[in-house]
Protein backbone atom coordinates (compact mmCIF):
# COMPACT_ATOMS: atom_id res chain seq x y z
CA UNK A 1 0.00 0.00 0.00
CA UNK A 2 1.50 3.00 -1.38
CA UNK A 3 1.63 5.87 1.89
CA UNK A 4 0.23 3.36 4.03
CA UNK A 5 2.72 4.11 6.86
CA UNK A 6 1.79 7.87 6.97
CA UNK A 7 -1.82 6.64 6.53
CA UNK A 8 -1.53 4.45 9.31
CA UNK A 9 0.15 7.78 11.32
CA UNK A 10 -3.16 9.70 10.54
CA UNK A 11 -5.51 7.30 10.86
CA UNK A 12 -4.08 6.92 14.58
CA UNK A 13 -3.71 10.58 15.24
CA UNK A 14 -7.46 11.33 14.30
CA UNK A 15 -8.44 7.56 15.47
CA UNK A 16 -7.45 8.50 18.88
CA UNK A 17 -10.11 10.17 19.53
CA UNK A 18 -11.51 7.00 19.88
CA UNK A 19 -8.67 5.34 21.56
CA UNK A 20 -9.02 7.90 24.61
CA UNK A 21 -12.56 7.76 25.03
CA UNK A 22 -12.67 4.18 24.96
CA UNK A 23 -9.02 4.19 27.35
CA UNK A 24 -9.65 6.82 29.08
CA UNK A 25 -10.93 5.10 32.31
CA UNK A 26 -8.02 2.77 32.08
CA UNK A 27 -5.71 5.77 31.53
CA UNK A 28 -7.39 7.35 34.44
CA UNK A 29 -7.07 4.82 36.99
CA UNK A 30 -3.55 3.56 36.46
CA UNK A 31 -2.75 7.73 36.33
CA UNK A 32 -4.43 8.33 39.65
CA UNK A 33 -1.87 5.50 41.16
CA UNK A 34 1.08 7.15 39.69
CA UNK A 35 3.20 10.32 39.97
CA UNK A 36 1.48 13.38 40.27
CA UNK A 37 2.80 15.73 38.15
CA UNK A 38 6.63 16.69 36.89
CA UNK A 39 8.99 14.51 35.16
CA UNK A 40 8.26 11.01 37.08
CA UNK A 41 4.77 11.48 35.95
CA UNK A 42 5.90 12.38 32.68
CA UNK A 43 7.97 9.20 32.34
CA UNK A 44 5.56 6.64 34.03
CA UNK A 45 3.23 8.06 30.91
CA UNK A 46 5.62 7.79 28.35
CA UNK A 47 6.53 3.99 29.69
CA UNK A 48 2.78 3.15 29.48
CA UNK A 49 2.78 3.94 25.74
CA UNK A 50 5.96 2.86 25.07
CA UNK A 51 4.81 -0.84 26.74
CA UNK A 52 1.49 -0.16 24.70
CA UNK A 53 3.22 0.26 21.13
CA UNK A 54 5.51 -2.30 21.52
CA UNK A 55 2.60 -5.01 21.76
CA UNK A 56 1.13 -3.35 18.65
CA UNK A 57 4.65 -3.73 16.78
CA UNK A 58 5.09 -7.25 17.56
CA UNK A 59 1.17 -8.37 16.59
CA UNK A 60 2.63 -6.29 13.33
CA UNK A 61 5.06 -8.26 12.72
CA UNK A 62 3.21 -11.62 13.37
CA UNK A 63 0.43 -10.28 10.91
CA UNK A 64 2.64 -9.24 8.19
CA UNK A 65 5.03 -12.26 8.40
CA UNK A 66 1.47 -14.36 7.85
CA UNK A 67 0.62 -11.96 5.19
CA UNK A 68 4.11 -12.86 3.54
CA UNK A 69 3.57 -16.40 3.91
CA UNK A 70 1.05 -15.86 0.95
CA UNK A 71 3.17 -13.68 -1.09
CA UNK A 72 3.64 -16.16 -3.92
CA UNK A 73 -0.73 -16.45 -4.04
CA UNK A 74 -1.52 -13.06 -5.87
CA UNK A 75 -5.00 -13.83 -5.62
CA UNK A 76 -5.11 -14.22 -1.35
CA UNK A 77 -2.75 -11.51 -1.15
CA UNK A 78 -4.99 -8.87 -3.27
CA UNK A 79 -7.93 -10.02 -1.30
CA UNK A 80 -6.24 -9.26 1.84
CA UNK A 81 -5.46 -5.92 0.79
CA UNK A 82 -9.34 -5.53 0.04
CA UNK A 83 -10.15 -7.12 3.21
CA UNK A 84 -8.42 -4.46 4.75
CA UNK A 85 -9.62 -1.76 3.07
CA UNK A 86 -13.40 -3.09 3.74
CA UNK A 87 -12.47 -3.18 7.68
CA UNK A 88 -11.17 0.63 7.91
CA UNK A 89 -14.41 1.52 6.18
CA UNK A 90 -16.48 -0.56 8.69
CA UNK A 91 -14.10 1.51 11.64
CA UNK A 92 -14.83 4.96 9.85
CA UNK A 93 -18.68 4.07 10.08
CA UNK A 94 -18.11 2.42 13.53
CA UNK A 95 -16.16 5.88 14.62
CA UNK A 96 -19.44 8.04 13.27
CA UNK A 97 -21.89 5.35 15.26
CA UNK A 98 -23.58 4.17 12.03
CA UNK A 99 -23.02 0.79 12.51
CA UNK A 100 -22.23 -1.61 15.63
CA UNK A 101 -20.16 -3.69 12.67
CA UNK A 102 -16.64 -3.95 14.39
CA UNK A 103 -18.35 -4.74 17.83
CA UNK A 104 -18.55 -8.35 17.87
CA UNK A 105 -14.67 -8.13 16.89
CA UNK A 106 -13.61 -6.58 19.97
CA UNK A 107 -15.70 -9.07 22.09
CA UNK A 108 -14.44 -11.40 20.11
CA UNK A 109 -11.00 -10.19 21.28
CA UNK A 110 -12.23 -10.39 25.32
CA UNK A 111 -11.40 -13.94 24.65
CA UNK A 112 -7.14 -13.25 24.79
CA UNK A 113 -7.82 -10.08 27.24
CA UNK A 114 -9.33 -12.26 30.35
CA UNK A 115 -6.18 -14.43 29.81
CA UNK A 116 -3.98 -11.34 30.18
CA UNK A 117 -5.77 -9.05 32.48
CA UNK A 118 -5.19 -11.21 35.78
CA UNK A 119 -1.40 -10.71 34.88
CA UNK A 120 -1.76 -6.72 35.56
CA UNK A 121 -2.50 -6.85 39.12
CA UNK A 122 1.35 -7.90 39.46
CA UNK A 123 2.39 -4.22 38.54
CA UNK A 124 -0.02 -2.51 40.81
CA UNK A 125 0.33 0.01 42.32
CA UNK A 126 2.10 1.30 40.06
CA UNK A 127 5.07 3.21 41.84
CA UNK A 128 7.20 4.06 38.71
CA UNK A 129 8.21 2.73 35.05
CA UNK A 130 9.18 -0.92 36.28
CA UNK A 131 5.69 -1.18 36.76
CA UNK A 132 4.20 0.91 34.20
CA UNK A 133 6.73 -0.55 31.66
CA UNK A 134 5.05 -4.25 31.87
CA UNK A 135 1.67 -2.40 32.30
CA UNK A 136 1.60 -1.12 29.20
CA UNK A 137 2.85 -3.60 27.10
CA UNK A 138 -0.04 -6.12 28.86
CA UNK A 139 -2.77 -2.85 27.75
CA UNK A 140 -1.35 -3.31 23.74
CA UNK A 141 -3.46 -6.58 24.02
CA UNK A 142 -6.75 -4.98 25.38
CA UNK A 143 -9.64 -5.53 22.56
CA UNK A 144 -10.07 -2.44 20.21
CA UNK A 145 -11.79 -2.44 16.80
CA UNK A 146 -9.38 0.42 15.52
CA UNK A 147 -6.52 -1.59 16.26
CA UNK A 148 -8.04 -4.41 14.61
CA UNK A 149 -8.35 -2.30 11.97
CA UNK A 150 -4.49 -1.69 11.45
CA UNK A 151 -3.70 -5.05 12.19
CA UNK A 152 -5.58 -6.00 8.64
CA UNK A 153 -3.56 -3.42 6.83
CA UNK A 154 -0.43 -4.92 9.01
CA UNK A 155 -1.23 -8.16 7.63
CA UNK A 156 -1.70 -6.74 3.85
CA UNK A 157 1.47 -5.11 4.02
CA UNK A 158 3.69 -8.53 2.75
CA UNK A 159 6.39 -8.60 5.06
CA UNK A 160 7.11 -8.61 8.75
CA UNK A 161 9.37 -6.02 8.62
CA UNK A 162 6.28 -3.74 6.66
CA UNK A 163 3.79 -5.05 8.98
CA UNK A 164 5.22 -3.87 12.38
CA UNK A 165 6.38 -0.71 10.96
CA UNK A 166 2.53 -0.41 9.86
CA UNK A 167 1.76 -0.91 13.43
CA UNK A 168 4.43 1.39 14.68
CA UNK A 169 3.51 4.19 12.35
CA UNK A 170 -0.37 3.52 13.79
CA UNK A 171 0.67 3.40 17.41
CA UNK A 172 3.00 6.30 17.40
CA UNK A 173 -0.36 8.24 15.65
CA UNK A 174 -2.51 7.29 18.65
CA UNK A 175 0.69 8.34 21.21
CA UNK A 176 -0.72 12.31 21.71
CA UNK A 177 -4.09 11.78 22.53
CA UNK A 178 -3.33 8.91 24.97
CA UNK A 179 -0.43 10.74 26.33
CA UNK A 180 -2.77 13.63 26.88
CA UNK A 181 -5.45 11.33 28.31
CA UNK A 182 -2.84 10.23 31.02
CA UNK A 183 -1.87 13.80 31.93
CA UNK A 184 -4.72 15.32 31.45
CA UNK A 185 -6.96 12.64 33.02
CA UNK A 186 -11.05 13.24 32.61
CA UNK A 187 -10.70 16.61 30.65
CA UNK A 188 -9.28 14.97 28.04
CA UNK A 189 -11.39 12.46 28.15
CA UNK A 190 -14.19 14.25 28.08
CA UNK A 191 -12.52 16.35 24.61
CA UNK A 192 -12.07 13.06 23.09
CA UNK A 193 -15.72 11.24 23.46
CA UNK A 194 -17.10 14.91 21.75
CA UNK A 195 -18.89 14.49 18.81
CA UNK A 196 -17.28 16.30 16.40
CA UNK A 197 -14.04 14.17 17.15
CA UNK A 198 -15.55 10.80 16.66
CA UNK A 199 -17.08 12.35 13.17
CA UNK A 200 -13.54 14.03 12.13
CA UNK A 201 -11.95 10.64 13.21
CA UNK A 202 -14.60 8.05 11.27
CA UNK A 203 -14.40 10.47 8.09
CA UNK A 204 -10.80 10.51 7.77
CA UNK A 205 -11.11 6.33 8.56
CA UNK A 206 -13.70 5.79 6.34
CA UNK A 207 -12.19 7.87 3.31
CA UNK A 208 -8.82 6.25 3.49
CA UNK A 209 -10.89 2.82 3.21
CA UNK A 210 -12.91 3.85 0.57
CA UNK A 211 -9.58 5.21 -1.00
CA UNK A 212 -8.07 1.74 -1.04
CA UNK A 213 -10.93 -0.13 -2.58
CA UNK A 214 -11.34 2.11 -5.27
CA UNK A 215 -7.36 1.29 -6.19
CA UNK A 216 -7.94 -2.26 -5.70
CA UNK A 217 -10.86 -2.02 -8.37
CA UNK A 218 -8.47 0.20 -10.57
CA UNK A 219 -5.33 -1.88 -10.08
Amino acid sequence: MDNSFFALFIVGLLGGGHCAGMCGGIVGALSLQAPKQGAAALAVQLAYNLGRITSYVFAGLIAGWLGQQAGNLLLLQNGLYLFASLMLIAMGLYLLGLTQLLAPLERGGQTLWRRIQPLTKRFLPVRGIAQALPLGLLWGWLPCGLVYSALTTALASGTATRGALSMLAFGLGTLPNLLLAGLLLARFTRFAQARVVRVVSGLLVLGYGIMGFVNYFRG
